[in-house]
């Protein structure tokens, strides 16, 4: 029972005031603030993917973490310990960049943009647990990092070799591939050239099998195409590495190649190798235009994406390599393909059964022997157009392949195993389409690789006494190589090992390190002691439900299960997956408008400077407002800044308030789907936050010093057991969309409906107050899981005490009907309606069937039928009628 005041009268809906109002005191009573002591409460651990500071949010952001927030809410309303963190990923290029336009040093502007967005994300009311935040360019964060490198370096898992990457000769800088713009630096403007350096790896291809044999324990738990992306971009493949053999003077040497078909093995017309590989330098020292081509092979991207795209070229190098088993020369070419990161450096070339072959040996008149055939596809090969001539190993078998004719192509691979290896000239294997995790970055800001350089001991490891390595704050990039290189303050050290002095590692690592273990300090993020504190992992870990875009289901993803995998082997954690279960949103799109230029780019325009030109109801074109010309109506994309169709969520919240900004992107599509952003449809939810307040406020009116009983069920009206009915229908299906299926975006239909029931409701008696009060107690408790501000403003308005919330109690008595609607029909048309209680007796349906004002003036004649349909409806059949 409870008793509203006379004073709890509510003023108009003041969103501003209201929001700001229970921020605050959500701060000031640290209402989400978690422990890790032991508790009887089961617990969970709810994670978005955490934001990188750029200093402002986006739609995409706000709609993360609203997904996040409603989950949390609703468990800790079911009676669950949930912790919900927030931190920064607050390393990486962006900050590099802004600092070398602004003169501005990394660390500062880093952490301005962090009080920026946090100030941002507290104004969208999320339940976070702040005092768990950290940022990871911190060295209380990156500590730990290096201290893992350490041991993963002890273990065998760290190693150093040469890679392949983009190089601008004149920022003296190593490019990510996004900033290769047509083979250019983005910022120089040179002819990116490709250049080895050495680097770091993580040998993650240790764990390729446990990464993929555990992705069968996240099915059901994760999206398959994230699933699917994951198992394909590990790609385990059979097959078998051979090798061709060389004679370079008196050297002896094999070339390498590895291939999932060696049942095409007969039908090899070349070899193609990488301009860095020894054959090709042996022969550009011979010939000044190999050498030339080499040189050029050696600008332009390294990205997989960006060679697949790439126009196929090559020259021959007039070197030869015994076939493994004809015994036959074939030619050796170098190719602009061909990265000697890869492998061993050479693929051969199977012009009839690949496609990038058949390209490249029409290109160079290289011979195509088809040497696979399906038993329906014979004689029909046609060497000028490419088409798939594979069949699977059970269907293709061999032709033109000498000792392989007529085998099929299974039992043709088990031949060519068996010749190879009787010349120890091949072997069968496993091969990964994974690489080892290159983790070294040749720029500034990021986490330092805890490592020294030594003239006489040569790369050896700092002492783990000396960590963290800490990085300068206080430096201003200009883009022209790595400033570290030019601080003797930081790279000018003693060996750890001789004494000697030294000069420390000036690679930072790749950011991706730093967002690959920050689940896991979340658990204990300011330990200054250990990197995870284990009765703290054990009682918060794995996360249960991980929120994030799926541009991130490859590699952060792979990343993060390979780091939870080494620190479970180094008794940090338990478990084998970082993430229970994962929730991947589509994007946030809208629309762009636009007008061409005479050198072909494009003006992109913002639509608040737009008009649109109506046609009725229909869009038929669009204005500038500036000029009144027209702009072009183009694509529905992802929210972005260089096309101008972004959304400030400061701007929204400021017009429409958090609540209804909350609302509108749960309550417009599906989570994991993408939402088309409108201006318009934000006037919906905005609406029905509005008339939640009045309905409650006429409410608040109403019981004004009275007292709410207890519902007497057994003396209820027929609305006073429909509104009950509709109220708890309302709790069951809410409780299966948020702890089942993860359907955000039903509940607020759910809940509008269970709005408009109350709102048409007339009370008649204090048994009837009381059924309004549970309703609406449940609306708004369920309300402030989307709506926090407006359903605990209310609640309180109502005298419920807020931290004490729990999910509404389901009474399945109410979903009981007692009473059904039964249509009566004379001659086969509608003629009345009648409640009748569950269980009435045909009798007694007919009898009072016929009584009706309505269907006795229709019953004329004699009735020749009469018919009961259970549950749903009476029919007469009447002579003459």
């Amino acid at each position: 029972m409870s008793k509203i005041s006379s004073d709890s009268h509510l003023d108009n809906y003041d969103f501003s005031t209201i929001e700001r109002t229970l921020q605050q005191q959500w701060d000031s009573d640290k209402r989400y603030h978690t422990t890790n002591e032991p508790s009887d409460k089961p617990t969970r651990y709810m994670l978005s993917m955490f934001p990188y500071p750029s200093g402002k949010l986006h739609m995409g952001h706000v709609r993360n973490y609203a997904i996040t927030d409603v989950l949390s809410r609703y468990y800790r309303q079911k009676g669950y310990d949930v912790m919900q963190p927030m931190g920064w990923d607050a390393f990486g290029l962006p900050a590099e960049n802004a600092a070398i336009a602004n003169a501005v040093a990394p660390a500062k502007w880093t952490f301005q943009n962090i009080d920026n967005m946090r100030t941002q994300l507290k104004a969208l009311g999320l339940s976070i647990d702040w005092s768990r935040e950290f940022a990871t360019c911190t060295p209380e964060y990156y500590r730990w990092e290096q201290w893992l490198f350490l041991q993963l370096y002890k273990k065998g898992l760290v190693y150093k070799k040469l890679a392949t990457v983009n190089w601008d000769p004149v920022d003296n800088t190593v490019l990510a591939n996004e900033q290769v713009v047509d083979g250019r630096g983005w910022r120089s403007g040179a002819i990116v050239e490709k250049r080895d350096i050495p680097m770091y790896y993580f040998k993650i291809t240790d764990y390729a099998d446990e990464l993929l044999d555990d992705l069968k324990t996240l099915e059901g738990h994760w999206p398959k195409q994230v699933l699917s992306m994951q198992h394909n971009w590990i790609g385990k493949s059979r097959g078998m590495e051979l090798d061709f053999t060389y004679t370079l003077g008196e050297q002896s040497d094999v070339l390498r190649v590895f291939t999932t078909r060696p049942d095409t093995v007969m039908g090899v017309s070349y070899l193609a190798v990488a301009a860095e590989h020894p054959l090709a330098q042996y022969a550009a020292k011979q010939n000044e235009a190999i050498a030339q081509f080499c040189a050029e092979c050696k600008q332009g991207s390294v990205a997989e994406a960006d060679l697949a795209k790439a126009e196929k070229v090559g020259m021959d190098t007039g070197l030869f390599a015994t076939h493994p088993i004809t015994g036959e020369n074939v030619p050796v070419w170098v190719a602009n393909y061909v990265l000697m990161s890869y492998g061993s450096g050479a693929v051969m070339g199977v012009p009839a059964h690949d496609e990038r072959d058949f390209e490249f040996a029409n290109k160079y008149g290289l011979p195509i022997t088809q040497v696979i055939d399906w038993s329906d596809k014979q004689g029909q090969y046609d060497s000028r157009e490419w088409q798939e001539w594979y069949g699977d190993k059970e269907t293709g078998h061999c032709i033109n392949s000498d000792v392989l004719d007529g085998l099929s192509s299974a039992d043709a691979i088990a031949k060519v195993e068996e010749i190879v290896g009787a010349k120890n000239l091949g072997k069968a294997t496993i091969q990964y389409r994974l690489r080892d995790w290159g983790v070294s970055r040749q720029r500034y800001w990021g986490c330092p690789i805890p490592m020294v350089n030594c003239a006489y001991c040569g790369t050896v490891p700092v002492d783990e006494a000396d960590l963290p390595v800490v990085l300068p704050t206080d430096v201003i990039p200009d883009g022209r190589g790595n400033p570290l290189k030019n601080i003797p303050e930081f790279i000018n050290c003693t060996c750890p090992k001789c004494g000697q002095p030294a000069e420390r590692e000036t690679d930072t690592f790749d950011t991706f390190v730093e967002s690959s273990w920050y689940a896991q300090r979340f658990a204990s993020p300011h330990d200054d002691t250990q990197m995870i504190d284990r009765a703290a992992a054990d009682k918060w870990l794995p996360v249960d439900q991980y929120v994030g875009g799926v541009e991130h289901a490859v590699l952060h993803l792979l990343y993060a299960r390979f780091f939870h995998k080494v620190m479970r082997d180094e008794g940090l954690v338990s478990g084998d997956e970082p993430f229970a279960n994962l929730l991947a949103q589509g994007m946030v799109l809208a629309g762009t408008y636009y007008r061409e230029n005479a050198d072909g780019s494009k003006s992109y325009y913002f639509p608040h400077e737009i008009d649109l030109v109506m046609n009725g109801t229909e869009v038929s074109g669009a204005t500038l407002k500036a000029d009144g010309k027209p702009v072009i109506i183009g694509k529905i994309e992802k929210m972005s800044k260089s096309k101008n169709n972004g959304v400030d969520p400061q701007e929204i919240i400021e017009q429409y308030g958090a609540d209804t900004v909350r609302l509108y992107t749960l309550f417009t599509a599906p989570a994991d789907q993408t939402l088309e952003w409108s201006d318009s449809a934000l006037k919906g939810p905005h609406n029905f936050v509005k008339k939640v307040w009045r309905t409650v406020g006429e409410h608040i009116d109403a019981i004004s010093n009275k007292t709410i009983g207890d519902i007497d069920k057994a003396n209820l009206s027929k609305v006073a057991k429909d509104l009950r009915r509709k109220t708890h229908e309302t709790i069951a299906k809410i409780d299966v969309s948020l702890g089942e299926h993860l359907a955000l975006n039903t509940p607020v239909s759910s809940l509008m409906e269970l709005c408009n029931e109350i709102a048409s409701f007339e009370v008649a008696n204090d048994n009837e107050l009381a059924v309004r009060h549970e309703a609406i107690l449940a609306l708004l408790t369920m309300l402030s899981l989307y709506a926090p501000h407006v359903g605990e403003y209310l609640l309180d308005a109502l005298g419920i005490d807020t931290r004490m919330v729990a999910f509404p109690v389901l009474d399945e008595t109410a979903l009981v009907n007692d009473t059904i609607t039964m249509v009566v029909q004379v001659n086969g048309k509608v003629r009345g309606k009648m409640e009748v209680a569950v269980g009435t007796d045909n009798d007694t349906l007919i009898r009072e069937a016929k009584a009706l004002e309505g269907v006795a003036k229709f019953i004329t004649g004699d009735i020749k039928k009469e018919i009961v349909v259970p549950n749903k409806l009476i029919s007469f059949v009447v002579a003459g009628a």
